[in-house]
C-alpha cells in the first residue's frame, strides 16, 4: 500500500519529465526537446509493462 510500484514511479517521471520540458520550452528548446525525448522513451517503456 504505502510502496509505488514501478510502474507508478514511470508515470511519476514522465510528468514529472513534461513539466520540466514545458517549462524549459520557454527559455532553452534544446533542453526542452532533450526532456521531452526522455519522457517519450520512459513513456515507451511504460507502454511495453501494459
Amino acid at each position: 500500500m504505502f510502496w509505488k510500484s514501478k510502474k507508478d514511479k514511470l508515470k511519476a517521471k514522465v510528468e514529472k519529465l513534461l513539466a520540466e520540458s514545458y517549462k524549459l520550452s520557454h527559455t532553452d528548446r534544446k533542453k526542452s526537446d532533450e526532456k521531452a525525448a526522455e519522457a517519450d522513451k520512459l513513456s515507451k517503456q511504460l507502454d511495453g509493462m501494459s
